[in-house]
């Protein structure tokens, strides 16, 4: 319980218990102030609970990770971005249409390197979220973070993207101002960029959505992060005509950091705390931060057209099997 009770605030369905024990932890914390000691059984109940937590953690389903992914406690790029990028510039619009909110860049310092920052936005109060669209980019979005990329690579310096998005936002004005094509034209340029490129799904991984900024030298997963073509939902209401079969979905998509590590889809898992980053901001953005700033290391080690062949020769690889 780094950030304290999760009393009166969001639950998850199968946290239900552990909150109840937070509850009574807390109730007797109160009680003991006021009417005596109960440090004996304040400490059996914080036993019990972290047992209870090892215990849920360790046996989640596919669908109970996408509900972590979603957690609105879950930290956003923007957490990770005040945490650990110093000196941080935020660099506006794509300089065809305007600024999209659901993209962010910036100039900053990662560990000992000055990089590009490009992240989702998805909001933290309500108001922000429906500015941000709930960090679904439109094109003017992408078409911002490539402009920056490319800001980047003219610098000789390296990019470092965060991941957050349920996908790229799907309404009739993005796909009049080409949504796809500003998809598909970062997915080419991405491979092409001249300097190292790390980047890190640290919540929903949505389809195109997330694909626009995720052609990297180097990608990592949360723990309890999800990364897929589409949503379970969008599964579910293609495959059985209703989003209810989310679950159902959830499970075939093999959208877990496990099952992306197994298929060769990212090249790393980085552990969360126990109970979730949603729990502790602080120790997840220090695995963030260390696993970035090591592969910035060891990219910068490579010479420039070895780094654009390897990286392209990565997702050439993606999907081939033994027949192939």
């Amino acid at each position: 319980m780094a950030n304290g009770s999760y009393e009166g605030s969001f639950q998850l369905e199968f946290e239900k218990p552990l909150v109840q024990l937070e509850k009574q932890i807390a109730e007797l914390e109160r009680h003991e102030d006021a009417a005596g000691d109960f440090a004996s059984e304040i400490k059996k109940l914080r036993a019990s609970y972290s047992t209870l937590l090892k215990k849920t953690y360790a046996k989640l389903t596919p669908w109970q990770t996408v509900q972590v992914a979603r957690h609105p406690g879950r930290p956003q790029s923007i957490d990770y971005i005040r945490t650990f990028v110093k000196d941080f510039a935020e660099l506006h619009g794509d300089r065809r249409y305007g600024d999209d909110p659901a993209i962010i860049t910036g100039f900053g310092r990662i560990g000992p390197y000055k990089c590009m920052v490009v992240a989702h936005n998805k909001g933290k109060e309500t108001k922000e979220k429906i500015a941000c669209h709930f960090g679904c980019a439109h094109p003017e979005g992408y078409r911002k973070a490539m402009a920056k990329m490319k800001l980047a690579e003219k610098f000789g310096l390296p990019i470092v993207t965060f991941i957050d998005t349920p996908g790229a936002y799907p309404g009739i004005g993005a796909e009049e101002r080409g949504q796809a094509e500003a998809i598909a034209y970062n997915l080419r340029e991405m491979a092409k960029l001249k300097v190292p490129v790390v980047c890190v799904v640290i919540g929903e991984g949505g389809s195109g959505g997330a694909l626009g900024i995720g052609v990297g030298d180097r990608i990592a997963m949360l723990q309890y992060a999800w990364y897929s073509v589409i949503s379970p939902e969008g599964c579910a209401a293609i495959l059985w005509k209703t989003g209810e079969k989310a679950s159902a979905a959830a499970e075939q998509l093999h959208l877990t950091a496990k099952e992306n590590l197994k298929l060769g889809i990212v090249d790393e898992v980085i552990d969360e705390p126990l109970g979730g980053a949603h729990r502790d901001l602080s120790a997840t953005a220090e695995q963030v931060e260390k696993w970035i700033v090591q592969s910035l290391r060891e990219l910068n080690r490579y010479k420039v057209d070895n780094l654009v062949k390897r990286r392209y020769d990565k997702f050439r690889a993606l999907g081939q099997t033994a027949a192939s």
